[in-house]
């Protein structure tokens, strides 16, 4: 039996005025600003953080860019403008959801959340012209995205490097150097206000846009 339209939805209103039915999305839902103060306001590691502030999930995803970006330059290659955006905009759904859940509880959510994402990953990937990743891309991608949780893990939710090994069974080593210092300034791993970080993502969201057109 198909969803009935007039009882199964689940609107979001933008601080653009604009409008989403996080069950129904379409690309034309949101404007760039309404998702970087989204993932800019969504915090990773269930809001729990060392520092004054948690970890939004803008910051983060401009870390796993940068380092997929220095993965490539290490071995003589230049990360696409494409690809990096692609890389910028990885947890895109969570900030149009306004929730990052920790990932060993996803399971528990069921089928129904995971399509909810899904859907919201597929306008986000519409709207931006991502291609889907192939699976080299996705291991190098998801090689990022694991180095920069063990670093969070232990410069900005205070674990060890041990209990990351042992406890969250994160294998990647974490990093010393925080790779967003060198570019932006400020006290190593320490979490951006939500206004800094909608400002910091918007910013790299148009150059790459500009550069993918």
């Amino acid at each position: 039996m198909g969803r009935n339209r007039q009882e199964d939805r689940a609107w979001v209103r933008m601080p653009s005025e604009r409008r989403l039915d996080l069950l129904d999305p379409t690309p034309f839902d949101w404007e760039d600003s309404d998702l970087a103060l989204g993932l800019a306001r969504t915090y990773r590691w269930g809001g729990h953080s060392a520092w004054p502030l948690p970890l939004s999930v803008a910051q983060h995803s401009l870390t796993v860019m940068h380092l997929r970006a220095a993965a490539c330059k290490a071995v003589g290659l230049e990360l696409p403008p494409l690809a990096a955006l692609r890389e910028l905009l990885h947890d895109a759904e969570e900030g149009l959801l306004g929730f990052d859940c920790v990932s060993p509880l996803k399971p528990f959510l069921g089928e129904g959340f995971k399509a909810l994402t899904v859907r919201l990953e597929s306008a986000v990937f519409l709207r931006y012209g991502l291609q889907r990743w192939t699976p080299k891309e996705h291991a190098a991608h998801k090689l990022a995205d694991r180095l920069a949780a063990a670093s969070e893990a232990v410069h900005v939710v205070g674990w060890s490097a041990n209990e990351v090994l042992n406890t969250l069974k994160i294998t990647v080593p974490p990093l010393n150097d925080d790779p967003l210092q060198a570019i932006y300034g400020g006290t190593a791993w320490e979490p951006w206000a939500p206004a800094v970080a909608s400002e910091r993502f918007l910013a790299e969201l148009d150059r790459l846009k500009a550069l993918s057109a």
